[in-house]
């Protein structure tokens, strides 16, 4: 699985939502990411990476594409 496949299955997974949906998908824009989906996002994400976000950073994720932002700045994961 690549790291792109990875990132988006959390989100699917997390949301119950398809792929087609995660382009300009923002934090609060659905009901299934209000703050408990969030940390559960932060939680898949972390697992999928085997990586611990920082603070500033959970709550940097604003969006699908802010979290590929963060995944690739600060923890070196290409997505």
């Amino acid at each position: 699985m690549t790291n792109r496949e990875k990132y988006d299955a959390a989100f699917m997974e997390t949301f119950a939502i398809e792929k087609n949906k995660l382009t300009g998908l923002e934090y609060m824009s659905i009901p299934e990411w209000d703050s408990v989906g969030h940390m559960s996002l932060i939680a898949e994400l972390e697992d999928s990476f085997e990586i611990t976000m920082d603070t500033d950073d959970i709550i940097d994720l604003s969006s699908y594409e802010k979290g590929i932002e963060i995944l690739k700045e600060t923890y070196k994961i290409e997505i």
